[in-house]
């Protein structure tokens, strides 16, 4: 059985943070901090952990938030010196959002010294949420360094709605300040780089999807192939609602001219089990038709219900007069984010974002059981 997540954090942490920062300051009580953390460490989960850590530091280190950001930029990793990396950072991260506002400038380079290191997205939020103008003013120069980590943090820090983190409401209600950093590093060289500034984006999809799409329209125009891989990326939800630019952006246009048959083996499934199904296609028009084939379930909720769920089928071409069959299996088996509950389901076919088909589906459950 893997290791829970807390073990990422643990005594070894306290005793390798004391360390680093005893070699870093002389007068830092290595036994007082040990003694803050050890006894209690052990009781508290991941991120508690990297708290009780940062806030052991709070204690012991000067009150002056500029002296202690130099003595924690002392104990990273410099040249062939090591210093502390990894996990052992999520105090730094913490210690900084929570004691750094009012030291903008100071807090944003430590934080971006220590991103080479180990991940500074959570830390940097705080800062742009109260002082945003400056923040990215700073944060925007950030897409011209040469460490690839800190171009990354540029965009990832800034995702209006990065997941595990606190949301930057200003930014979800107008994500219009960050779109220069995401611009300046639509062609990273590094894929790193670039699956963030997707991921950006298609947070911005959600709230604004619009924008995003009018986006993409400006920036497909002789984009690279990496650069189109992007911009699909970062289109991921809209096409997956149907939306009808984003679609028409990457050649899905309408479809008047193609038809779709929806066929299932059977209308009634047992639980664990598999939903087989077929779907003829056939283009009736006088041209080659490029389509995009999603599928949505149905899933019954508890109140009787129906809640949606799209899965990603295929993109073909199906060429004038001719047809296409695609046969799937969806499998219904227990998982840890749904619960199943018997009785009516169904399945919809989408070409191209727009619905074409569906069928409705009984689902069986065993006796007193849901998955």
């Amino acid at each position: 059985m893997a290791e829970p997540l807390k073990h990422l954090i643990g005594p070894h942490t306290a005793r390798d943070t004391a360390d680093a920062v005893a070699r870093a300051w002389g007068p830092f009580d290595h036994a007082a901090f040990l003694t803050d953390t050890l006894p209690v460490i052990d009781s508290l989960e991941l991120m508690q952990r990297g708290q009780c850590i940062a806030d052991a530091l709070h204690r012991h280190l000067p009150g002056d938030f500029e002296t202690a950001a130099r003595i924690l930029d002392d104990c990273l990793p410099a040249r062939e010196v090591p210093g502390l990396s990894g996990w052992a950072l999520l105090s730094f991260n913490q210690y900084i959002a929570r004691h750094g506002r009012g030291h903008l400038a100071t807090a944003l380079d430590l934080l971006k010294s220590l991103t080479p290191h180990f991940t500074a997205e959570f830390g940097i939020r705080p800062f742009i949420a109260e002082e945003q103008d400056a923040a990215l003013a700073m944060i925007s120069n950030w897409v011209l360094d040469p460490n690839h980590h800190v171009r990354r943090l540029a965009s990832e820090g800034t995702r209006p709605r990065l997941p595990w983190a606190m949301r930057l409401p200003q930014l979800v209600a107008d994500p219009t300040p960050i779109l220069p950093i995401l611009e300046a590093l639509l062609d990273d060289p590094e894929d790193y780089v670039r699956r963030s500034v997707a991921n950006s984006l298609n947070d911005i999809a959600k709230d604004h999807p619009d924008l995003v799409a009018d986006f993409v329209e400006r920036h497909a125009k002789g984009a690279s192939k990496e650069r189109l891989w992007l911009l699909k990326h970062a289109s991921r939800t809209l096409i997956k609602k149907g939306h009808g630019k984003a679609l028409a952006n990457f050649g899905f246009a309408a479809l008047t001219d193609v038809e779709a048959t929806l066929t299932l083996a059977s209308d009634r499934i047992d639980f664990p089990g598999e939903l087989t199904f077929e779907i003829r296609l056939s283009n009736t028009g006088a041209a080659t038709r490029t389509v995009l084939v999603d599928y949505a379930i149905h899933h019954q909720k508890k109140d009787g219900s129906l809640s949606p769920k799209v899965f990603k089928g295929k993109s073909l071409t199906i060429a004038a007069g001719d047809s296409v069959t695609i046969a799937r299996r969806h499998a219904f088996r227990p998982i840890t984010t749904r619960v199943y509950h018997p009785g009516r389901h169904a399945l919809e076919v989408m070409l191209n974002g727009r619905r074409v088909a569906i069928c409705d589906f009984h689902l069986n459950m065993p006796q007193g059981d849901k998955g």
